[in-house]
């Protein structure tokens, strides 16, 4: 089979949310660059590096088939010719279920390769509980970087 060539980052982005919601870990894997150095962190769980520990860290979560339905919003983009990173709400539905899922916050980085744009990272974890605009205002401080 040959590879899929993705001409854009976006077109990456489009390909890893549509193989998700189909739960086609071959799609996924497609997206993927073929490197070790590949990194991935499912919401609450550990750093997955390498090809083999992300692709078998999807396949078990494709175990259960396709159900879920995704919507990447409020995406922020910074990209220049080789590096292309997207910030995004993950917006999560589940068929059958009366509670809608709560929303995750992701990081996907691309990279420009020969084969075209390749996701070399994807980091979600749960959104926090309190929107920013609804948090008590606290006194101006310090600054502290983590």
């Amino acid at each position: 089979m040959a590879a899929k060539f993705f001409p854009t980052a976006q077109d990456a982005e489009n390909a890893f949310y549509e193989a998700m919601e189909s739960a086609d870990l071959e799609a996924m894997m497609s997206v993927w660059a073929e490197d070790e150095d590949i990194v991935c962190v499912h919401p609450g769980g550990p750093r997955l590096a390498g090809a083999e520990q992300v692709r078998s860290s999807w396949r078990a979560i494709f175990a259960g088939g396709p159900g879920m339905r995704i919507r990447a919003v409020q995406r922020v983009a910074i990209a220049n010719a080789m590096l292309a990173v997207h910030s995004v709400h993950e917006m999560i539905t589940v068929p059958g279920e009366s509670r809608p899922q709560p929303p995750v916050v992701a990081t996907n980085v691309y990279l420009r390769t020969a084969t075209g744009w390749r996701m070399i990272v994807h980091h979600a974890s749960p959104a926090p509980a309190v929107a920013q605009a609804e948090r008590p205002s606290t006194p101006a401080g310090p600054k502290l970087l983590h």
